[in-house]
């Protein structure tokens, strides 16, 4: 390679590009405008000040919602923006940084960097965000949300240095204030290292998640550099983090040996008291912090070989087709089906007949009890029984919003664009009834097709062989449209799909039965456009 420092370049433009996408995404939007704020620079301001807010909540290990951002952005705009925005206000721009700004509609983000050792321009991915369920204080499903390691790097990077090294140069400052008696730089060095360790913890927690999920998407070398990392810093770090804190317990017993009586301290001595206390706390929930690494990377390296050996004994099993191997071979042969009667048979046996046992005639009768017509009925709660019907419910329910949508997308694929005031006027009684089954479901599959706008097949084909989508029990537009295509290949040709609103045109109206008080209501939905590419 004629000029080595360009080696590794797409790792540098990873860090560019996860700035670049961040303001991609946030500029030239309309909801800016509309609340007033009119600069790339308060823009900008306003979407680092909630991602440092998800990380704060993230090291907390604490349930963050869109609720809870929602207030966190009144809470500074009250203080330092000074817009004119209610809560409602503050919840939409709280829904539009993290679900447009920072996961991009749901979509995948890429960053090209070129590979100058290969000479090929390499897709970087990039994700900030991700979310699990949570319940609240009164058991309420929630979905929160929980920076990834690339929001870490995009953080950290606005003040601190490269991964490798932050840990051991924010050790050494701490040091340098330390010796320098300058407890309370000293005491904000120390919380910054536990965040730091606290990061290296989640890193290790997200990485075993990935590997439940599917262990050969994870990368072998990822592992190794992972766990050869967390284990070299633990071995480096954590007798010299002793070190520290019996310095630290030194320095409070000088302290208080100087000033025998507690109220000889001025008030310069009890700040430092009270600093280098807090710093000895510190240490010790780093030393312990250090032990729940350590633990964490054994458990993952026990994870990671029980999921590989698990992938190998699949590989062992046999499997075979029942249409192949049974029923093809009866219709081959039909005349085994007049021998079922051999495996039948038993299930119609008739039950033994009673017979009458003239000895218990001779048997002492004795006087029953009230007591003793009593009978303890013990009621049994089923839990497969149960989780079955309510899969059978869920299956039924995406049942409906799959035939609302495969109506919609025949009829558009025929036209290529269609209008929707037209569709309704092609469809039969039968289909009119598959579009809209449910006010509710008519409405949110609209929504959603307005919502996205566009949706890309081949981006999405490519996303679902590289990753294992999780089973859901709601509705999801881009998976749907892609079970969909599956089961017709004739319309296998089709690339892409948008939906615009059309706002010169006149809005819909339909009457529908509404599903929960059963009387009949108009709805007014606006018209729009469905073009297929």
């Amino acid at each position: 390679m004629q000029y080595e420092f360009l080696k590794a370049f797409p790792k540098r433009m990873k860090n560019v590009g996860m700035h670049a996408l961040l303001q991609s995404n946030s500029s030239q939007k309309a909801i800016w405008k509309q609340l007033g704020f009119d600069s790339l620079a308060e823009q900008l301001n306003v979407v680092y000040s909630v991602l440092l807010y998800i990380m704060e909540e993230s090291l907390k290990e604490e349930i963050c919602t869109l609720d809870n951002i929602a207030a966190f952005i009144d809470s500074i705009n009250e203080q330092y923006h000074h817009k004119k925005m209610n809560f409602d206000n503050c919840y939409d721009l709280a829904d539009f940084i993290v679900n447009i700004v920072l996961s991009n509609e749901g979509r995948p983000m890429y960053f090209q960097g070129l590979d100058y050792e290969n000479n090929v321009l390499q897709e970087i991915h990039i994700n900030y965000l991700n979310n699990k369920i949570a319940y609240d204080e009164q058991d309420i499903r929630r979905t929160s949300y929980y920076l990834t390691e690339d929001g870490y790097n995009l953080l950290l990077g606005t003040l601190e240095v490269e991964s490798n090294l932050k840990l051991t140069i924010q050790e050494l400052i701490f040091k340098l204030h330390l010796e320098k008696q300058s407890y309370d730089k000293a005491l904000d060095d120390v919380k910054n290292i536990f965040n730091l360790m606290r990061i290296q913890l989640q890193k290790i927690q997200a990485a075993m998640q990935d590997v439940r999920r599917n262990v050969l998407a994870y990368n072998v070398n990822e592992y190794g550099a992972l766990l050869g990392e967390s284990l070299a810093t633990i071995d480096k770090t954590k007798a010299k983090f002793r070190g520290y804190r019996d310095v630290v317990q030194l320095r409070v017993q000088e302290l208080e040996q100087e000033n025998i009586n507690i109220e000889a301290f001025n008030s310069e001595d009890m700040e430092k008291l009270q600093n280098l206390r807090e710093i000895d706390s510190y240490l010790v929930r780093a030393i312990d912090e250090y032990q729940r690494i350590l633990d964490s990377n054994f458990d993952f390296q026990a994870l990671y070989s029980k999921e590989l050996e698990k992938i190998t004994e699949r590989q062992l099993v046999q499997r075979f087709s029942l249409r192949t191997e049974l029923y093809e071979k009866l219709l081959d042969h039909p005349e085994c089906l007049d021998n079922l009667d051999v495996f039948f048979s038993p299930l119609f046996n008739a039950s033994p007949s009673k017979t009458l046992n003239v000895y218990k005639f001779l048997e002492q009768q004795r006087l029953r009890r009230i007591e003793d017509d009593w009978q303890e009925v013990t009621e049994t709660f089923d839990a497969e029984e149960w989780e079955a019907e309510q899969r059978r419910l869920i299956a039924e329910k995406l049942k409906r919003y799959e035939l609302s949508l495969t109506v919609i997308l025949q009829h558009a694929l025929e036209h290529k664009e269609l209008q929707l005031s037209n569709l309704f006027n092609e469809l039969t009684l039968e289909e009119r009834e598959q579009l809209i089954p449910t006010i509710n479901i008519f409405k949110e599959i609209m929504v959603e097709l307005l919502r996205v706008n566009e949706i890309n097949i081949a981006e999405l084909s490519a996303e679902r062989t590289e990753f294992i989508q999780e089973e859901t029990s709601d509705f999801r537009l881009q998976k749907m449209v892609l079970e969909i295509l599956d089961k017709h290949p004739q319309w296998q040709w089709l690339q892409n799909l948008s939906v615009y609103r059309m706002d010169v045109a006149e809005p819909i109206v339909l009457r529908q039965i509404d599903e929960v008080s059963g009387l009949v209501k108009n709805i007014r939905c606006s018209d729009c456009m469905i073009v297929c590419s």
